[in-house]
């Protein structure tokens, strides 16, 4: 396994990807001892504190009953519990935390079902450090802004934590990926949300303008949360997208 830390297009380090005096902390999940003690020197330069470990049950140790991260780099091929199964285990409990799946598995059908079990990047083997050192501060940007426990549209109320929804007291079963499409747009509220985003949001995919599975799903996600005799909530745009509304 090879990796690159420079890339002559992007300097290795031109900025630092956090404020010394707020140290954030990264979990390096990766059974390659030499790799993962890279990894750990060139992140601790950039001012984070790191932990190191090499099995998917430390791991999950270290996520569940050590203190809090920031960010996790996960490998995916992990002796005693693989990253998919970690994925699996930790997205339903750390629903905000980033992770960034780095990996030797680069087949289309390993970053799909990454995705689909809860990774917000994934980046092949053999990799540029500038690379992941740009996405590890694009995700820690993205969430630093702080994200409300509850969001509401009318009498619609969505709990990130518990991850429930309920109208009017009406508990609503969603599937994770509907679910997903509403927490997002229940943070655009009254805003015009494309088929684009939710595209990229939700599939973490680029919009393809043949497939209307962007359609299909906020069909699933109206028909549950739109009841006969109740107030419309969702709205389509026309030429645009969709929008939680209240009515």
């Amino acid at each position: 396994m090879t990796f690159t830390k420079l890339n002559p297009s992007i300097p290795d380090r031109n900025v630092s990807l956090s404020n010394p005096s707020t140290r954030q902390n990264i979990l390096i999940v990766d059974e390659d001892v030499s790799l993962g003690n890279f990894l750990r020197q060139e992140l601790q330069a950039e001012s984070f504190a790191v932990d190191l470990v090499h099995d998917g049950e430390s791991a999950l140790n270290a996520l569940e009953q050590q203190r809090r991260y920031d960010l996790l780099i996960l490998d995916l091929n992990l002796p005693k519990l693989d990253g998919i199964g970690l994925l699996r285990r930790v997205r339903p409990t750390q629903p905000r935390l980033p992770i960034v799946v780095l990996t030797a598995r680069s087949r289309i059908e390993d970053k799909v079902l990454a995705f689909q079990s809860g990774t917000d990047d994934f980046l092949a083997k053999p990799f540029s450090f500038a690379e992941l050192q740009a996405r590890v501060g694009a995700l820690l940007r993205r969430h630093s802004s702080p994200v409300p426990n509850t969001s509401e549209v009318g009498d619609l109320r969505l709990n990130r934590e518990e991850r429930r929804v309920e109208r009017n007291g009406r508990r609503i079963d969603f599937t994770p990926r509907e679910f997903s499409i509403v927490e997002y747009m229940l943070r655009h509220v009254g805003r015009p949300v494309s088929r684009a985003a939710l595209m990229e949001e939700v599939w973490h995919m680029p919009h393809n303008p043949s497939t209307n599975i962007v359609d299909v799903y906020m069909k699933y996600v109206r028909d549950k949360v739109d009841l006969p005799g109740e107030a419309k909530l969702t709205h389509t745009i026309r030429g645009i997208g969709y929008e939680f509304r209240d009515a």
